[in-house]
């Protein structure tokens, strides 16, 4: 499935010298975990109150991409440093999951109208990286599959949040456009566990 998720390779090449600055500061995979989650919960502080300062729309897209090499930075260091743990496990996918629903909970705030749609997109979300957590356990294998996961999901949102400093509004289509991604993170949902199924029978 078309993800995101595949261009993480390149991303993370061209993270390379800033994980090497931070390795030389001392700086530890789990503590750029935690730095990750407490930057998503500033970046939904903002959005909360973007109806009253516009400008703070922008801190989803640019906010988001920088959670986005966080992300990606904590798995490099704990990997290239020999620094994994199960603690570090732990607190990565426990942030995620934290991080998405801060994110998330002021959709239901500016997209009223489509409020159970959006129930529904956030307790989706959590499912699907439940699933990928419950490849890995029956599988051994992390699932990160699309179309609708993390990075992908981080995408629309700072889309989202673009669109919305730009003064393009989708309230008229909200309804549809939640309806189409509660398909898509069904189907990556879906895929996760088919996938880990595959692996256990070879």
């Amino acid at each position: 499935m078309i993800s995101i998720y595949s261009l993480k390779p390149k991303f993370q090449a061209l993270l390379k010298p800033i994980l090497e600055f931070l390795h030389r500061k001392g700086v530890t995979a789990n503590q750029i975990t935690m730095t990750s989650v407490f930057w998503s919960i500033g970046i939904a502080i903002c959005f909360w109150y973007a109806d009253q300062y516009s400008i703070l729309f922008l801190a989803l897209p640019i906010g988001l991409f920088v959670r986005m090499a966080l992300n990606a930075l904590d798995g490099m260091m704990a990997r290239v440093y020999n620094q994994q743990s199960k603690k570090g496990e732990i607190l990565n996918e426990l942030g995620d999951v934290i991080s998405d629903i801060a994110l998330f909970f002021p959709l239901l705030k500016f997209e009223s109208q489509a409020i159970y749609a959006v129930v529904v997109f956030i307790c989706l979300s959590i499912i699907n990286e439940f699933g990928g957590i419950l490849a890995k356990v029956v599988s051994g294998d992390r699932r990160y599959d699309g179309p609708m996961g993390k990075s992908d999901r981080a995408f629309m949102i700072g889309l989202y949040g673009l669109l919305s400093f730009l003064g393009v509004h989708t309230s008229s289509y909200s309804i549809y456009i939640f309806a189409a991604l509660i398909l898509l993170l069904i189907l990556s949902t879906f895929t996760r566990l088919k996938k880990s199924l595959l692996i256990i029978k070879k």
